[in-house]
C-alpha cells in the first residue's frame, strides 16, 4: 500500500497554516489546491503573478488565459490579484513567501534539491525553483520515494545538478513523511499499511524511524 498522488497532494496541504502565504511547484504540488479546507486563510501564489489561486476549474468554468505557471488553468479565490513576473519574483526574493511546495528528482539527506534538470534531457528553462529555494522560509518537497526505474530520491548526496543546498526541512512521498535531520531521514509518519522496513530499504541513506518514543538521556 501507498498514498496515491491525490493522497500525497492532501497529506502536503495539512503542512499549510492560515496566514501562510504558498508558493505550489509544477506537477504534483498543483494538485494541493483541491485539498484546502472551506474558509482557510491560505493564499496560494503562482510565479507567473497570481496571489489567490484556488481549485483546478471544472470543465465549463475554464478560462484559457487564467493559468498558473504550468501553464494549467486554475481558478482564483475571491480577492485574487494579478502582477507582472517582476513583482511576482520581488514577493519571493524579499522573503514575503512563506512556504514553498516542490517537485524533487533528488533530495540529499543535509536538504540539498535537485529538481531542475537531468543531465543529457532537454530543459525547457530552470523555472524560479532556484529563487524560491533561496527567499522563501520552508521548502517541503512532494514526490514518488523512488524513480519509475526503481532508483531512490532520497539520496545520502545528489548527483544531478542542485536547485539549492540544504533547503529542504520535509519530504513527503508516497510511502513516507520524513524530516530532514543532516545526517539522514527521520519517518515521522508512514501511509497506511506501509512498514518502516520498506522505507528504509527504498531509501539510499540513513533512515530513524522518528515514531518510536524517544527515552531521556
Amino acid at each position: 500500500m501507498s498514498w496515491t498522488r491525490d493522497e500525497m497532494a492532501a497529506r502536503a496541504a495539512r503542512e499549510l497554516r492560515d496566514g501562510d502565504y504558498v508558493n505550489l511547484g509544477i506537477g504534483l504540488p498543483t494538485l494541493i489546491p483541491d485539498h484546502i479546507p472551506d474558509g482557510s486563510d491560505i493564499t496560494l501564489h503562482a510565479e507567473n503573478g497570481i496571489l489567490g489561486v484556488g481549485p483546478f476549474p471544472y470543465e465549463d468554468q475554464v478560462d484559457p488565459d487564467l493559468v498558473n505557471a504550468g501553464k494549467q488553468t486554475v481558478s482564483v479565490l475571491p480577492g485574487a490579484s494579478y502582477f507582472d513576473s517582476a513583482t511576482s519574483f520581488a514577493m519571493i526574493r524579499g522573503g514575503h513567501v512563506d512556504v514553498a511546495v516542490l517537485g524533487a528528482m533528488q533530495v540529499a539527506m543535509n536538504g540539498d534539491l535537485a529538481n531542475w534538470m537531468v543531465p543529457g534531457a532537454m530543459v525547457k528553462g530552470m523555472g524560479g525553483a532556484m529563487d524560491l529555494v533561496n527567499g522563501v522560509g520552508r521548502i517541503i518537497v512532494v514526490m514518488e520515494h523512488v524513480t519509475k526505474t526503481g532508483a531512490a530520491k532520497l539520496v545520502t548526496a545528489c548527483d544531478l545538478p542542485l536547485t539549492g543546498r540544504g533547503v529542504v526541512s520535509r519530504v513527503i512521498t508516497d510511502l513516507a513523511v520524513l524530516d530532514v535531520t543532516g545526517t539522514g531521514f527521520d519517518a515521522v509518519e508512514l501511509a497506511p499499511g506501509v512498514q518502516f522496513a520498506e522505507v528504509a530499504a527504498r531509501t539510499a541513506a540513513p533512515v530513524t524511524d522518528g515514531r518510536q518514543p524517544r527515552t531521556a538521556a
